[in-house]
Parts: C-alpha cells; structure tokens; sequence
C-alpha cells in the first residue's frame, strides 16, 4: 500500500501542474497609437547680399576689334570690382560671344554691319548696402558699351532665421496634434519621429538696376527674403 502511495503521488503532482499552466488566460498587447501631423513654419529676414549679372557689347569692322574693345571694356569692370575689394572668387565671366552682326534692307537684304563682341560676368556682392554703388561705378567706367542684365538680392546666411522658421513649425506642428488629441479624448505622449521634409525655401524678389544717370545714385531695393520650413511629426498618444 505504502509503495503504491508514493508511486501515484509523483503523477498526481505533475497532472496538476499541467491543468494549472493550461488555464492560464493569454492577454492581448495593447497596441501603441500615435498621430502624425504636418507643420509648416516662416520667417522674414532682409537679404544681406547681391548677386548682378552686368554685361559689355561693342561693335567694330573686324572681330578682332570688336573683341579687343570689349575685353577693355571688361577689364575696366575688374578694377571696379577690385577698387571695391571684391573677391575674384566672387565674379565670373558667364558668357563671351564674337559674332558678325547684320542689317536688314529692302533694296540690299542682308548687309554686314560689323563684327559684335559682348562679355557677361555674374557677380556677387556680400555687403548689400554697397550695390548701388558699385552698380554706377560699373557703368561709369564702362560707358555706353555696358549693360546691367539682373539685379538679384539674396541671403548668404540664413542660419539664424532657418531656426526661427523651424521653431514656428514645431509650434505649428504641435498645436494641431493637441487639437487632434483633444478632439478624440486624448492626450498626447512622447515624439516618436521627426523629419524635415524639404530643405528650407528661400523666396526673395528680383529687381532691375538700370543706367545711372547724373542726377543721382543707383539703390538696390533689398525688401523681404521669406524662409519657409516644413516638418513631419509623429507623436506618442496617452
């Protein structure tokens, strides 16, 4: 009897054990929840330099003339730019072109008016305020020969305004995911994800400079450069 006992106790222990690991209720994992929101941010900052694309076109009997007159033309610009203290880092010959030029008649057609030279230099200026000025010294020392094409101001550094056009588009951001989270009853966790989904824009205007005349100076009118910044966020929600 006693030998039987310690035989069926053993089994009895470990049938048990099975019932009890058997019913043991499995629970679902709550699944996360989130929201993601688009915010979009701005800022306006002054442009603080110039680019100009300025131009020189003579015209002569030969195009050996023709290009020897405006490549003087071309070299009076450069010491402009160097009286100036412009870096030859910052100009550019940007197009140089010879080419015989014609007249049209009714009696004659087609006649060979001369030979067409014209030099292009794209230019950049870091200290806007001097632009006008150095746009009437251009023309002063290139005369009738010289032409200003384009007047652009545009931002060399936009650091700090970047930053500011971010920070309005994480309060932008959050602010329409605390909408959102107040709209469906709740309350909003921790960032899982952010991303910048462009690089930030730069919008600024382009302006005309024409021939300066003798009653008074060029000014470059600067306005409003616009840096726009758009994000992606993904929050956590309670």
């Amino acid at each position: 009897m006693n030998k039987f006992t310690r035989v069926l106790i053993p089994a009895f222990a470990v049938m048990v054990a099975i019932s009890t690991f058997a019913v043991r209720p499995v629970q679902a994992a709550e699944p996360n929840r989130s929201i993601t929101v688009t915010g979009v941010g701005t800022a306006s900052v002054t442009p603080d330099a110039v680019r100009i694309v300025a131009s020189v076109s003579t015209l002569s009997s030969t195009n050996k003339d023709a290009l020897s007159q405006a490549s003087s033309a071309a070299g009076a610009i450069r010491d402009v730019l160097k009286k100036f203290v412009i870096s030859t880092k910052d100009y550019k010959t940007s197009n140089l072109t010879v080419y015989p030029e014609y007249n049209y008649t009714q009696d004659k057609g087609s006649v060979l008016s001369g030979y067409r030279a014209t030099q292009s230099f794209t230019i950049t200026i870091r200290k806007a305020e001097t632009a006008g000025s150095i746009v009437d010294a251009i023309v002063a020392a290139g005369g009738d020969s010289v032409q200003i094409n384009n007047v652009v101001p545009f931002l060399v550094n936009g650091t700090s305004s970047t930053e500011q056009a971010r920070a309005a588009a994480v309060a932008d951001a959050k602010a329409r995911a605390t909408s959102y989270a107040r709209l469906l009853g709740v309350k909003l966790g921790k960032v899982i994800s952010i991303s910048e989904v462009s690089a930030p824009v730069y919008v600024f205007p382009s302006v005309a400079a024409e021939k300066v005349s003798t009653m008074g100076s060029t000014q470059i009118d600067l306005g409003q450069q616009e840096i726009s910044v758009t994000i992606t966020v993904n929050w956590a929600l309670n």
